[in-house]
C-alpha cells in the first residue's frame, strides 16, 4: 500500500541565510542521498518534497515587504524579483536532486495558486497526484501568489503542505531545519535552551509563549508559524506524525522518513504512552 510523506527542506539549512543568494551545495546532495535510501527501505513510500526561499526569496521579500500584498507603485516589481528569487534556488535544489538519483520535477505553486486575505485558498493538486503516481518525486517551494484580497502575498511550504494534505492525506511530514526540533528559546542565540520533545493541540498555547522567533530573516512567519500550522493539521488528522529535525545533522531525515527517529520534536494529536 503506497504511503505519502512529505519533505520540507528549510531554507535555514540548503541556505546560507545571513548571505543572499548562497545555497548550500553539500547539504542538499547529502540529504538527497539518504532521501534515496529510505525510500529503498521503504518502496511504497511516494514523496512531495519542498524547500523554503531562504537567503534567496526571502531577502528579496523583505526588501519589497512582499509578504504584506500591494502597498506602492513598486510592490508589483517587488512580487516579480520575488518569485524570480525563488525559482532560482528550486532550480538548483531540482537539478541536486536529480544528480543524486531521484525522478525530482518542480511544480511551481504561483502558476496555479490562488489567495485570499493572505490564505492559501486554490492550488492544482491533480498534476501533483499524477506525477506521484508515475513514480516521480514533485518538488513544490515556498512562493508568492495572487491575492483577491491584497493583490498577491507569500505562501510558505508548510502552507502548501496544509493544503495539499487535505487531499493526498500524508501518513508522516518531516520539516528540516538548521536546528535539530524545536526549542523554548532560540539555540543560536542561547546554547543552553531546552529542546521540546512533543508537542501537542493540547499543549501548544503553553508552549508557543515560550518559542522564540527565528535567528535571520523569514518574512513567513518563523518558528511559531511553522508549528501552528503543524499543530492545526495533527488536530484535524490525528493519523498523522510531524518530525523537526535538523538537516545539518548527518542521518537525521533518512531516520525521520523512516519514522523511526528519536531525536529532534514530534508533534502529534497525543503524546506517547511512558
Amino acid at each position: 500500500m503506497r504511503e505519502h510523506v512529505f519533505l520540507k527542506l528549510g531554507g535555514s539549512v540548503i541556505t546560507d541565510k545571513e548571505t543572499p543568494f548562497t545555497a548550500r551545495e553539500d547539504v542538499v546532495r547529502r540529504i538527497a542521498r539518504e532521501i534515496v535510501q529510505a525510500m529503498q527501505v521503504r518502496p511504497a513510500m511516494r514523496l512531495v518534497i519542498g524547500h523554503g526561499s531562504g537567503s534567496f526569496g526571502h531577502v528579496v521579500a523583505h526588501r519589497y515587504r512582499t509578504h504584506e500584498g500591494w502597498r506602492d507603485a513598486n510592490s508589483w516589481r517587488g512580487f516579480a524579483e520575488t518569485a524570480h528569487a525563488a525559482a532560482q534556488l528550486n532550480r538548483l535544489v531540482v537539478g541536486w536532486l536529480l544528480d543524486e538519483g531521484l525522478s525530482a520535477v518542480s511544480f511551481q505553486p504561483s502558476a496555479s495558486a490562488l489567495c485570499q486575505g493572505g490564505k492559501l485558498c486554490a492550488m492544482a493538486v491533480e498534476p501533483i497526484e499524477r506525477a506521484l503516481d508515475a513514480g516521480l518525486t514533485p518538488v513544490v517551494y515556498g512562493d508568492v501568489a495572487l491575492d483577491v484580497q491584497q493583490g498577491f502575498t507569500i505562501i510558505s511550504t508548510e502552507h502548501i503542505f496544509a493544503y495539499l494534505a487535505e487531499r493526498l492525506r500524508p501518513v508522516r511530514i518531516v520539516l528540516a531545519g538548521m536546528v535539530d526540533g524545536v526549542y523554548e528559546r532560540d539555540p543560536v542565540r542561547d546554547p543552553l535552551a531546552c529542546r521540546i520533545a512533543w508537542i501537542t493541540p493540547a499543549q501548544w498555547e503553553t508552549v508557543r509563549t515560550a518559542l522564540g522567533a527565528s535567528h535571520a530573516v523569514d518574512v513567513t512567519g518563523g518558528m511559531v508559524s511553522k508549528v501552528q500550522i503543524m499543530v492545526e493539521l495533527v488536530q484535524a488528522h490525528p493519523e498523522l506524525q510531524v518530525s523537526i529535525v535538523s538537516g545539518a545533522i548527518a542521518g537525521r531525515v533518512h531516520e525521520a522518513l523512516l519514522g523511526r527517529l528519536s531525536e529532534g520534536t514530534q508533534i502529534g494529536a497525543r503524546a506517547p504512552a511512558v
